[in-house]
């Protein structure tokens, strides 16, 4: 092997900056949308429901290009871990859904009342927010409202503000579906989740 001169010896790689997190396009906005993306259970299916409502900014204007990403429970409250969220059968219940906002910042998933993971626990939804401006995506949840008793003993919400916990709670309509709107900031801004980098 050559000897290595002083200069070789020495040099050193300098540290590169950190890049964004994640954008949401237009860079790779072809590898996004797929077929069924926000539909987690046919419209059809017993128990289906709609998880809806609207992205809002800081301003409290509608975002017309976020998308929403959303991890949850089986109805009996079962972690599912079957293959197949990209490619919907039609039967398969995977517990994730990927849904771009529309024009008017509204969203739409057709999914199933979560279940709770442990007795006693508030059955939520996981969800991920992704939006222009964003270097990094937003982790949050969204409750079911009706269980006030395991509501008040969720250690998230137990964490939080009295008046802050609403922003995390759906509002149950009528028709059974959810609705629970995103405040990125401002007034009843949404809370937003931080973890610990591994």
């Amino acid at each position: 092997m050559p000897e290595q001169t002083g200069t070789e010896a020495t040099r050193t790689i300098p540290k590169l900056p950190a890049t964004p997190g994640q954008t949401i396009g237009p860079f790779f906005e072809y590898a996004l949308p797929y077929a069924k993306d926000g539909e987690l259970v046919p419209q059809a299916r017993p128990g289906a429901l709609r998880l809806h409502g609207t992205v809002y900014d800081g301003q409290g204007d509608p975002i017309p290009d976020a998308l929403l990403e959303i991890w949850q429970a089986d109805e009996d409250g079962t972690i599912v871990q079957e293959p197949g969220s990209l490619v919907r059968d039609g039967y398969t219940f995977t517990g994730w859904g990927r849904e771009s906002v529309d024009n008017t910042g509204s969203y739409t998933f057709t999914t199933l009342n979560p279940g709770a993971t442990k007795p006693g626990s508030a059955p939520f939804i996981a969800v991920v927010v992704f939006a222009r401006g964003l270097l990094n995506k937003l982790h949050t949840r969204v409750y079911l409202p009706e269980d006030t008793a395991a509501l008040a003993q969720d250690p998230v919400l137990s964490a939080l503000p009295e008046d802050r916990r609403d922003t995390l709670i759906a509002t149950r309509e009528s028709s059974g579906d959810l609705l629970w709107d995103i405040r990125l900031q401002g007034p009843g801004e949404t809370v937003f989740l931080s973890f610990a980098e591994a």
